[in-house]
């Protein structure tokens, strides 16, 4: 990564938190390929949000199978090195599994995770926004996407703390943690300008944000 040219950036957290709209507007601004995990195109999701136990199976294999299949383009694709910004990082997919599945049902998921063989390439920069769950509850409320209404706040409070204990041992990139909780880093030009020198001087390590708060 170098500082006109980011590689690859993954933006990851908990469902609500803005990381399609801020890799939306990273991709933007690099003028790179964007990578969306695309859950309005999963069929079942609906299903999982009105009935978690009896949707969780069928959904989780659909955002696996999903993910690797944009995994394979992705690499296909990497002999032309583009600029990539990506809403996912494929190692998660586990952590929504274990959340999800009971253990049979996670039993199953194991072995065609380990069939798919994913290879996925290794991110320039991870940048994990985080935020309290009642923030969380009240942007998913503001964007009115009508099946996420269905969604517990528990399951809010278990997602977030499943993300936390994720990136505590994460190691493999570069990882800038950003307190999104009282920002809005897509429509504020003052916080993302911010962000932006942040993301320039991440190269190695872990690395924390903490934005000024501004009125959402």
């Amino acid at each position: 990564m170098t500082d006109t040219n980011p590689g690859y950036i993954v933006v990851e957290g908990p469902i609500g938190v803005g990381k399609t709209s801020l890799a939306r507007r990273l991709a933007d601004s690099f003028g790179s390929e964007l990578l969306l995990e695309g859950a309005a195109e999963n069929p079942f999701l609906e299903r999982f949000y009105r009935n978690p136990r009896e949707g969780a199976l069928s959904t989780q294999l659909y955002f696996l199978l999903q993910r690797a299949r944009q995994i394979q383009e992705m690499r296909q694709a990497d002999m032309f090195r583009p600029v990539r910004v990506a809403d996912f990082l494929i190692e998660k997919d586990q952590l929504f599994a274990r959340l999800t599945l009971d253990e049979q049902e996670y039993k199953l998921y194991e072995q065609v995770y380990a069939h798919l063989t994913l290879d996925a390439p290794v991110p320039d920069l991870v940048i994990y926004l985080q935020a309290p769950v009642d923030v969380l509850v009240g942007r998913i409320a503001k964007r009115g996407i009508h099946y996420e209404q269905h969604m517990d706040a528990g399951y809010l409070d278990r997602l977030s703390q499943g993300y936390a204990r994720f990136f505590h041992d994460y190691d493999a990139a570069p990882l800038l943690i950003v307190n999104a909780a009282h920002v809005d880093l897509v429509n504020s030009d003052a916080a993302y300008q911010e962000l932006l020198q942040q993301i320039a001087r991440t190269k190695t390590g872990r690395h924390y944000f903490n934005p000024m708060p501004v009125s959402l």
